[in-house]
This record gives structure tokens, sequence and C-alpha cells, in this order.
């Protein structure tokens, strides 16, 4: 069966059947599976790169043909003495194999699965001395070909096979699209395989929506899912929201409309409220809600991973998504939502049959996207503010390579023992860790939200460090939504939100000092500097907005 989908909207529910109306009066799904651009943009330049963007439609079916074929690749793996994958890929490149990574698992008898999307040399370092490299395959994603990140690990790995073996593109595979750099390097490198998006075959399928194309599906498979049985559940999916039928009856436009709706009427926290299993989940949501519907000054602010609170706690700008397993609820989740529907809060409730409903989610997330950026007027399909990161930071490393090192252009306030602080002052001169970080969130205005930015190594013990911080900024920040975002990581996805959407945020970052950096094979700078610059990068955007 497909998932379960139910609502709680209350006093919310006819501003919701008003968006519903409008929605089935603009005939908006049949002209989505028309790729009518139209829904989201008169421009006709814009229109067609749109239309260009909206492959995921029918991708399913396109992928559903190679299933076989994933399998007796993933089946040669196996045999070939590879015992574990390392995935170089960013944002959408990614993302979707930590997903199934964490809600499936890996299989008996398949190889072991990391997900490297970092520049941390730390990070490096620890993961590579836990598999010798004679036993390694990596995997080099990147839909435009060209991520930084990807071809800086790319290209130290290349090395580091070179010096085990004489042919090193054995230990390499490469997933991008046509006619691009990473095509070319791949080819002349001789990895093991090359999987190519072509038209209709995935080049039109924007980034973060890939999870359904060989960015996500060969991870998948590797891993030891069932990839057609996946694409079986996105199928039955889309039947049920196609253009087919009674709009009231398709769960995605009643999920676009309650997201839509219900943000233009000031509840624009979605707050993702996922059972431990399927909590990875939580992660793909946010980032393609992130980088699709926060631009333009305004937008929906995904909330995941937040401690769920008693309900006198929230502001009345929270909408609530809860995920788990119909068999296997977890009794407090449903406990405290029960609760908070009791105090008017909208409460969208998702269970899923089995855990390759996750096919059909990812499925119904898309369409509900697409009809919710057109409720808000906004094109889902672009990532304005995302290269302004990326534009910074590479004129960063071009003045390291020159100099040697960085202009610190951001506004050092003082330093605190080993901590160095920058940014903007509010009440004046500061002299202490304490006062400035005070100072930060008395900046915070009614319905705004903190979001932790760390470019720190991804250790189990910062982690748990950073997430015991934003339990506790939570506590004393009540009613103040927060999130946590990794870098380089964030600059793929949430970091759209950060500069494109609402002026609403309040943002600490972090960043440290390499000890053991190092080198990326070709370039004038490390991992560290790279690292550095990209950090830089996105806290000198952010300053100028």
């Amino acid at each position: 069966m497909p998932p379960i989908q139910t609502t709680v909207l209350g006093p919310h529910a006819a501003t919701v059947e008003a968006a519903m109306e409008r929605l089935a009066s603009q005939d908006a799904m049949r002209r989505l599976w028309d790729r009518d651009a139209s829904l989201w943009t008169t421009d006709r330049a814009t229109q067609a790169l749109i239309r260009n963007r909206l492959g995921w439609l029918t991708i399913a079916n396109v992928m559903a043909q190679q299933a076989d074929a994933l399998r007796q690749f993933t089946q040669e793996v196996r045999q070939s003495g590879l015992t574990h994958v390392f995935l170089l890929g960013m944002g959408g490149s990614g993302l979707f194999a930590e997903v199934c990574s964490s809600t499936f698992g890996v299989a008996p008898n398949h190889p072991g699965f990391t997900v490297l999307d970092t520049t941390d040399p730390t990070a490096l370092r620890t993961h590579q001395r836990r598999h010798p490299l004679k036993e390694l395959l990596v995997i080099m994603s990147s839909k435009s070909g060209a991520t930084s990140e990807t071809t800086a690990l790319s290209k130290y790995f290349y090395e580091a096979f070179a010096s085990v073996n004489s042919h090193p593109g054995s230990h390499c595979l490469a997933i991008t699209d046509a006619g691009t750099p990473l095509e070319t390097q791949a080819k002349r490198w001789q990895v093991r395989r090359l999987f190519v998006h072509g038209p209709g075959t995935g080049a039109d399928v924007g980034g973060r929506f890939s999870a359904l194309t060989y960015f996500g599906l060969v991870p998948a498979a590797l891993m030891g899912v069932d990839v057609a049985l996946l694409l079986r559940r996105v199928n039955e999916m889309l039947i049920r929201c196609g253009p087919g039928g009674s709009i009231h009856d398709n769960p995605a436009v009643h999920l676009g409309a309650v997201l839509g709706a219900l943000a233009q009427d000031g509840r624009d926290k979605l707050t993702l409220v996922c059972a431990p299993e399927l909590a990875s989940a939580g992660t793909w949501i946010e980032q393609l809600i992130a980088e699709s519907l926060g631009k333009e000054g305004r937008g929906i602010i995904p909330v995941f991973g937040e401690p769920l609170r008693e309900p006198s706690i929230y502001a009345d700008d929270r909408i609530f998504v809860e995920l788990q397993l119909a068999d296997h609820a977890d009794e407090a989740i449903t406990r405290r939502l029960h609760e908070l529907e009791q105090a008017g809060h909208p409460i969208v409730r998702i269970r899923w049959d089995d855990r390759h409903d996750l096919g059909g989610e990812v499925a119904k997330w898309c369409v509900a996207t697409a009809m919710a950026g057109h409720l808000l007027a906004l094109n889902p399909f672009d990532e304005p503010n995302v290269q302004e990161s990326k534009d910074r930071t590479k004129a960063l490393l071009e003045t390291y390579a020159r100099q040697g090192y960085f202009l610190e252009t951001e506004p050092l306030l003082f330093e605190d023992a080993d901590v160095a602080v920058s940014g903007t002052v509010v009440s004046g001169r500061l002299r202490s860790l304490a006062q400035s970080v005070s100072d930060l969130f008395q900046q915070l205005r009614p319905r705004e939200y903190v979001a932790l930015l760390s470019f720190l190594p991804r250790t189990p013990a910062l982690d748990r460090a950073l997430t015991v911080l934003r339990e506790r900024i939570a506590r004393q920040l009540s009613g103040h939504a927060t999130m946590l975002g990794f870098g380089p990581r964030y600059l793929h996805s949430t970091g759209q939100l950060y500069k494109g959407g609402p002026d609403a945020g309040v943002f600490l970052l972090f960043t440290t000092q390499e000890h053991e950096d190092l080198p990326i094979p070709g370039e004038p700078y490390t991992f560290g500097v790279l690292k550095h610059a990209q950090a830089l990068g996105d806290f000198q955007a952010m300053q100028q907005r």
C-alpha cells in the first residue's frame, strides 16, 4: 500500500481548501505534467530553463529499465575484492545515498558505504585510515562535473590509488551529465564504470530532485537496496499524484497546498518530526524545501532535528510533519504530536508501510514542492544565491594562490583565549565570547530562527557538542526555531535559504585552524585552505545580505 497521509488543520482548514480550489481552477496538475513552465513564471527565457529541469516526472520509468544492469554491476563490484565505497559528492549528488545507507543499511556481503561530502582533512584522514586503498572504490559524483569539492577529492584519491595500483582508475567510477569535465576526466583515467545522464535520461533533472537518477540509484544498488522495488513504489505514488483523478484525492497536491498556503499565512517553519529509523529522510526533505522554496526574500524554512517540546513553547509560525513507519510508530512522538494538535498547531502525519516507501515519498515531495512553489509565486527549480558563495570562494583561492595567504576582510571584533570572533556589532565594543554570543541572540526578532553553521571537523564528539549546543539554545530562546548545518555540504542546499530566503535568520558560524592538513594534487592550496575559503566566502556572502 502507498504511504498513508492525513492532516489535522483545525482553524487553518479553510485556508488550505482555498489553495486547493485555486490549484484545481488553474489546472495545476495537468500543466505540471505537460511541463507548462508558466506555472512559475511569465518570463520566456526562465520558462525554457524550467522545462529542462522537469525530467524527474518521468525518470522512474527510464531508470526502471536500468535496474537489472545496476544489479549486475553491483555483483561485479562484490566479486572484485572491493570491500568499501566512498561517495565523493555534494548536495543532491550525495545526499540520497546517505538516506539509503541510513534507512536500509548495507545488505550482507555488499561493500560498506561512506558519503564523503566534506573537504575537512581530519575527516578524510580518519576515513581513509579505516579502509585499505586496495579494497576501496570511490564514486566521483557531480552533475556539473565541476563541483570544487568533488574535483579536489577525486584528484586526492586517484593519486592515492596510483601508489598501490598501476591502474588507479579501476578503483573509481563516475556519475555525471553528458559533456561535463568529469566525463572527460573519467575517460582519461579509464575508470571502472562511467554513468552518464543524457537528454531524457537524467540530464533534465536538477540536483536536489535527482534522487531517482544514477546519482541516487547507483549507490543504492551497491548497498543492496532493491532498486526495482523502490522504483515501483515511485510509480505507484505518481499514479496517485498524476493529472488524472480528483485533485482532492492527490496527496502531493494536498501536501503542497498545506505547505504553500500556511507559509503565506505566517506558518513558514516546516518542522520535520521523523522516527529515528527514518530520520535521514528528513535531511533530504530539508534540502529539497530549503533550496527550492527559499529565495527572493521569501519562502519556507525547514526545521529538522530539533527536539520536540511542549506545545506552549512554540510560536504560531510552525507546521509539523510527522514521518513514521505504520507498524512501528514511536509512542513518544505520537503522544507529543497529539498534544500539538490539541493546541491548534497544523499537523501532517505520514506513515510508511515499509522502508521502500522512501521511493514514493521522494516522488510525492517533488510534486508537492512544485505545487507550493506555484502558490508562493517562486521558481522551485533555480538556486540563484548558491553561486554567490562559490564565486567568493573562487576569488579567495585565487588570491591565496598568488599571495600564499588570505586577505581577511571580515571585521575581527576581538580574541578571547583561543577563539577569534568576527561579525557585526550591535551593542557596542565587545570583549568576550559570551558577550558576543549574547549580543547576537539579542538581535532576534519574533518568528526569527537561529542557524548554527559548522566547518569544524566531523568527529562524533564535535557533532554531539553542536547538537547539545543547539538544544540548549532552543531551550533558552523558547519559541525560536533552530537549524544546524555542516559545511561545506550545507552550501549546496540550505545555503540557498540562508542567503536568498526571508530576512529571518541569525547565524553563528564555526571554523578552526587545521593542525594536520592534506594537499590537493595539482593545486597551490590544501584541503584545509579550501575549507576555510568556503567558510569565509559564505560568511562574506551573508554579511553582504
